[in-house]
């Protein structure tokens, strides 16, 4: 009798422990956002396995100064093992070198300045001839003018001459040391102009890494909700804390992107209609917006010690330019592609009706996309527009010719997207709009997905390009004909504001993503980083009409290679096998 009660006070002891384990596991797993229901049983189950409950151990300690475990505000997840394992080595391949941590006590003296920094034209016997290159070397130094022992900054370069209407960028490389080298090719008869920028020092890019990993959700996002006359608003991006409010999941079902909203309280999750920016944050010291200062330390020039102008003689025979190297150079303030398709002029309207004869031209993506859209619907006065009942800002747009068979569409990406509203029923990721396209020789498809990332962990970009990358092989094997478009990220007017939350910095580690992920697909790169940055006009995250008119030119003559305006002389030259077959 005694042994049974024994046996009874054990079983209950053994599922009290089991059920202590289970409950203790569900609370502290909810506070994380990787935590799912249909997983627990399995850890649980681990735990009850690898403690035998009737060993006794020690009881474990909190120290009472020891900080509350704090929410991962942005614990993204691969969408599998295979997806994680390649982005890992993708985003390794592109890593930006350290940077060192803010001076304590903090001194912007001993800073990057670009007023303190010098280049050098590295001097050459026999002068400069079309077909060399010009190496530039650069010394970054702090407010005393002392030289910077460490890498880490972020400088560009380009060659100008603005009278020929020519600039061609610099491929330059950091030494981690404090110094750097710009190398340009030559590729015009007469003088060039250096010039050299300070973009963002190594310390506000050890701020913007900061940013990243502890506010990736300092950009806020909301939906409307409505169900009859009952209407309500809430929060919404790609991560929430599950601990503030229930969660309405919005996860794509196609794509897996993720993205979420905090329930209403007095409506269901499929009541949302809408999707809208709300703001942003910026948290940040006083110091460190010292290391944001326009013209100082933020896209600032960087001044010679001696020259800063040769002379390039002519020289027999065509220039070459090899790989690495710029993809283009502007001559005649046309933009002259380096590697294959040779970009043709097409300044008659006539030329781009006959060029997009028959076809339908898709633009999917944000603003900088858009821009094609406005432009086209100017260029082509037959063009006439259905988009009287779209936002102005999301679209989604039609043009139509129909006389000559031509239909051009534009349709911003899904979340995160910063602009005012858009139509929950008219939010679409670019993956599910490519797997609507049925594709063929008449089929132009431009994509362009950059802008709106700049906020959050490089993986959330990584699994969206990746998903777009996906639709764009399945389209391309079921239509091998298809002419599809990347366009590259551009650089901006920097401000303290526009550096924290789009950064020129984020925008270039994006740009060099986006390259890596497409580099053996069969898509044509639209090199808009290059065509903005050596251009005579200053950056702007819309870059000008002109500029725009160049990168034109460059999708028909992608997409209509034997066509050529009559009215402007085409120059032939050596072609070279383009980065993207």
């Amino acid at each position: 009798m005694k042994c049974t009660e024994g046996k009874k006070k054990l079983t209950i002891y053994l599922l009290v422990l089991y059920a202590s384990v289970i409950t203790t596991f569900i609370l502290t797993n909810t506070q994380s956002f990787d935590f799912r229901l249909h997983h627990w049983y399995k850890t649980a189950f681990a735990l009850t396995t690898t403690t035998s409950p009737l060993k006794t151990t020690k009881p474990t300690t909190t120290s009472t100064t020891q900080s509350k475990p704090k929410f991962q505000r942005c614990s993204y997840k691969y969408l599998s093992p295979a997806n994680e394992e390649q982005g890992r080595k993708l985003l390794d391949s592109i890593t930006w070198p350290d940077t060192l941590p803010l001076p304590k006590p903090f001194s912007l003296t001993l800073t990057t300045s670009a007023s303190k920094s010098t280049f050098t034209i590295v001097p050459q016997r026999d002068g400069w001839h079309m077909g060399d290159r010009l190496t530039v070397w650069i010394q970054m130094k702090d407010f005393y003018g002392n030289p910077k022992r460490s890498g880490g900054d972020f400088v560009i370069a380009k060659l100008q001459n603005l009278q020929l209407g020519a600039g061609v960028v610099g491929q330059v490389q950091d030494h981690l040391n404090g110094t750097f080298t710009a190398v340009f090719p030559l590729l015009w008869n007469g003088t060039a102009n250096v010039k050299v920028m300070l973009v963002q020092t190594s310390e506000s890019i050890t701020v913007l890494k900061h940013l990243t990993e502890e506010e990736p959700d300092r950009f806020t996002f909301g939906s409307d909700f409505k169900s009859g006359s009952v209407e309500d608003t809430s929060l919404c991006n790609v991560c929430l804390d599950p601990n503030k409010a229930p969660l309405c999941n919005y996860t794509d079902l196609h794509t897996g992107e993720q993205w979420f909203c905090y329930k209403p309280k007095t409506l269901g999750c499929d009541t949302r209609i809408s999707h809208f920016r709300i703001g942003s944050t910026q948290k940040i010291s006083k110091d460190e917006e010292a290391l944001f200062q326009k013209g100082i330390n933020l896209n600032a020039p960087i001044m010679a010690k001696g020259e800063d102008t040769i002379m390039i003689l002519p020289k027999a025979g065509k220039p070459y330019v090899g790989s690495p190297g710029p993809s283009g150079y502007y001559f005649n303030n046309q933009w002259r592609s380096l590697r294959a398709p040779a970009v043709r002029q097409f300044n008659n309207p006539s030329v781009i009706t006959a060029c997009l004869r028959g076809k339908q031209l898709h633009l999917l993506g944000d603003s900088t996309i858009r821009q094609y859209y406005v432009h086209m619907k100017t260029a082509l006065p037959n063009l006439k527009t259905f988009d009287k009942h779209s936002s102005d800002q999301s679209g989604p747009f039609l043009a139509v010719d129909y006389i000559n068979d031509i239909v051009v569409t534009y349709r911003c990406h899904g979340p995160p997207i910063r602009f005012s509203k858009v139509a929950v029923s008219q939010l679409r990721y670019v993956a599910n709009e490519l797997d609507g396209v049925t594709g063929g020789p008449n089929t132009v498809v431009v994509i362009g997905v950059w802008s709106h990332f700049s906020t959050f962990p490089m993986e959330v970009y990584y699994q969206r390009i990746m998903t777009i990358r996906k639709a764009v092989l399945r389209l391309l094997n079921r239509a091998p004909d298809t002419k599809i478009i990347i366009r590259s990220a551009n650089m901006k007017d920097l401000t303290l504001s526009e550096s924290l939350l789009n950064s020129d910095w984020y925008s270039l580690k994006r740009d060099k993503l986006l390259r890596a992920v497409f580099k053996d697909t069969r898509v044509f790169l639209l090199d808009a980083w290059e065509m903005a940055q050596a251009h005579y006009l200053p950056h702007d995250l819309h870059p000008q009409p002109k500029i725009i008119k160049q990168m034109i030119d460059g999708i028909l003559s992608y997409t209509c290679p034997g066509i050529r305006d009559i009215h402007t002389p085409f120059i032939h030259r050596r072609t070279h096998k383009h980065t993207f077959p």
